[in-house]
């Protein structure tokens, strides 16, 4: 029994996010399952990094699957991209030891989040970032997010409907930067709660529009409420770009 990894880069947009649905929801975790299953001659069930939202994209997606399959792991890439859509590829495929879980080995993932901040979006744009059209200042939003790094209860920024005991988390930095009209943020932690990337967006845009000052970021924190916080970002403008192990 081989354990492989597999680096997958995907289009969200046509797909109810990343687990299998018990209704046979189109899912990516179902199209990659069904290829796979092709290819190495046995069912399989991916284990993944983390549960990407519908219409949510990623540069690299991890999972990981067990088999029995002798085709070498370079040869999987190509063998399976050949029978998936086009806007599902497999970037990598290596051997990995016995122990190696994409879900519970994860030490660091990063998530950017795209804004389009300008009153006229290109149509091509509108699946892979968020048009707010209200004009933003970059350097209120990079100082409120630096109140966001480190250890602490995000409560305030987890929507209703998350699974944790715990709502602490460590954000190891929270980089708002941009080329207009272009704003991006960029989010590295160890772990995320149920659309915390997406209510944070929102939550420095609103500073940004100059609705908060950024010193109200620590009030929200302490507020852990939800109803403190701003309002959720879309799904289209996050994408998860990698994650480390």
């Amino acid at each position: 029994m081989r354990n492989i990894k597999l680096t997958i880069a995907y289009d969200g947009s046509g797909y109810h996010g990343w687990q299998r649905q018990a209704d046979g929801i189109e899912t990516i975790q179902q199209v990659l399952e069904n290829a796979l299953a092709h290819v190495v001659n046995h069912p399989v069930n991916l284990r993944a990094s983390g549960r990407t939202d519908t219409g949510v994209h990623a540069d690299g997606q991890v999972a990981n699957f067990s088999t029995t399959t002798p085709i070498p792991s370079e040869r999987l890439p190509h063998a399976l991209n050949t029978r998936l859509p086009g806007d599902i590829r497999i970037r990598r495929a290596q051997d990995v030891p016995a122990d190696f879980d994409a879900t519970g080995s994860v030490r660091t993932k990063l998530y950017r989040y795209s804004v389009y901040n300008h009153a006229d979006l290109p149509p091509a744009l509108k699946a892979y970032c968020w048009h707010y059209w209200r004009h933003c200042q970059i350097t209120p939003m990079q100082q409120a997010a630096a109140g966001l790094v480190g250890e602490h209860d995000f409560l305030s920024f987890a929507s209703a409907g998350f699974q944790s005991e715990s709502t602490v988390r460590t954000l190891l930095r929270c980089d708002v930067w941009g080329d207009y009209p272009w704003i991006y943020f960029d989010l590295e932690g160890t772990g995320f709660l149920y659309h915390m990337v997406r209510n944070i967006v929102g939550t420095l845009l609103e500073i940004g529009r100059g609705h908060w000052p950024p010193e109200a970021i620590e009030t929200i924190i302490n507020a852990r409420n939800r109803n403190a916080a701003g309002p959720m970002a879309p799904p289209n403008g996050l994408k998860l770009m990698w994650v480390k192990y």
